[in-house]
């Protein structure tokens, strides 16, 4: 059975980070379903519009092996502000999945308090933010247990 994973999208999103995520997933054979915030096109950071395969709310944890969320930092505010986002990423949390966050999107998991006191990365503009709470490094990639973090794509 293949690997699946749950790549959410809303307003704002870099458009490089979450079409290549899906795309080299899809070509590893990776099942990727990528979740909207809302109905019919997102519109990344410049503009792109993606299709969202399914609706962010009715997503449920249990399908899927990880969450990797694409960032931007008009992405993650517009995660952080939606209602079912903060439950849907503290169920794979609790589950024991991967969690996966680029650029900005470390940002997101801090605020909701998943990736505190652990090895984590980020963009530097949300860099002060991040290390207040996690023991930040500077590469590029760092893993910690469950979470996977990047600095860009």
């Amino acid at each position: 059975m293949p690997k699946r994973v749950l790549v959410p999208l809303a307003p704002g999103f870099e458009e490089i980070e979450a079409v290549t995520i899906v795309d080299v997933l899809r070509r590893a054979g990776v099942e990727v379903v990528v979740a909207g915030t809302s109905a019919g096109p997102i519109q990344g950071a410049l503009g792109i519009s993606v299709a969202a395969d399914e609706l962010l709310e009715k997503i449920d944890p249990g399908r899927f092996d990880m969450i990797a969320i694409p960032g931007g930092s008009k992405v993650v505010e517009n995660l952080k502000n939606h209602p079912s986002v903060g439950a849907l990423i503290s169920q794979f949390s609790a589950q024991g999945k991967l969690l996966g966050a680029i650029c900005a999107a470390p940002s997101l998991l801090t605020s909701m308090g998943l990736a505190c006191g652990k090895q984590v990365t980020s963009h530097p503009s949300v860099k002060a933010e991040v290390a207040a709470s996690t023991l930040y490094s500077e590469n590029r990639v760092v893993v910690d247990g469950t979470l996977v973090t990047s600095r860009g794509p």
